[in-house]
């Protein structure tokens, strides 16, 4: 273990093995970090945040501080980090509210420079948020989304998995599975075909993606109608039936 003589490191929070501490940062009560974990200078990392192994966490960062909600009265709340997880420079996570009392990062997520996690947030493996990338209250990212960089993601909003939003967009509704969002307002432009081929998705099931997707959003019919036919005419085979139970639980509508 290693701990810079300027970092403030509360004896009540939980260190694990072969963890090391920057100049000036601080570690609040109850916090647990756990083996082989580095925290770099300057940052924060607040009451009732839990960090996995292997994490690395450069500078001038705060995490789980609490929320910018005006509703939050000081509830005991939680932000749980996975393992293998990248935070670099200027990032900003803030814990849960009594809504649902944590917010989540998973495993293997890189957060680039001057990323922002609001309260209750879930954010699947695998996901990366590029530069200036912003999650307001309540957003679930899928595994293996891409987020790009200045893109801004309304409260309550979900991405579905495998799934890209381009860069300095704004997603205010549901975004589906396995597809790319961009444009204003955002809208379906094509399935992640290069991320899919990267995950190893075949041939026929990236046929059968593009066919559900072609038939709900460039079909003439309405969606209800379309997503009809999906389900009467098209395969129902496991990423199918992922799309269209995602659509039909959407609440905040799909773009």
């Amino acid at each position: 273990m290693s701990i810079h003589p300027t970092a403030l490191v509360s004896p009540k929070a939980s260190l694990g093995q072969n963890v090391s501490i920057g100049a000036y940062s601080i570690i609040e009560d109850g916090v647990e970090i756990d083996d082989n974990s580095s925290i770099g200078n300057h940052n924060s990392i607040c009451t009732g945040t839990k960090i996995g192994t292997g994490c690395k966490i450069y500078h001038n960062n705060s995490i789980g501080e609490i929320p910018q909600d005006l509703k939050y009265d000081g509830e005991d709340t939680q932000t749980l980090i996975g393992n293998n997880v990248i935070i670099r420079e200027f990032v900003t996570i803030n814990r849960g509210t009594s809504a649902y009392g944590k917010t989540v990062v998973g495993n293997d997520v890189l957060l680039m420079a001057c990323t922002h996690i609001a309260h209750d947030c879930i954010v699947g493996n695998n996901v990366i948020m590029a530069n200036i990338a912003t999650l307001g209250g309540h957003v679930e990212i899928g595994d293996w989304c891409n987020i790009g960089g200045g893109a801004m993601i309304h409260q309550f909003v979900k991405i579905g998995r495998q799934s890209l939003i381009g860069g300095g967009f704004s997603a205010k509704q549901d975004v589906p599975p396995f597809i790319i969002g961009a444009g204003i307002p955002l809208r379906f432009v094509g399935i992640n075909k290069i991320g899919l081929e990267r995950r190893k998705f075949s041939e026929e099931v990236r046929a059968l993606i593009k066919k559900t997707y072609r038939t709900y959003f460039k079909s003439k019919l309405n969606r209800g109608d379309a997503l009809k036919k999906i389900k009467n005419e098209i395969s129902q085979i496991d990423e199918v039936k992922e799309i269209v139970n995602f659509i039909e639980s959407s609440s905040r509508g799909i773009i």
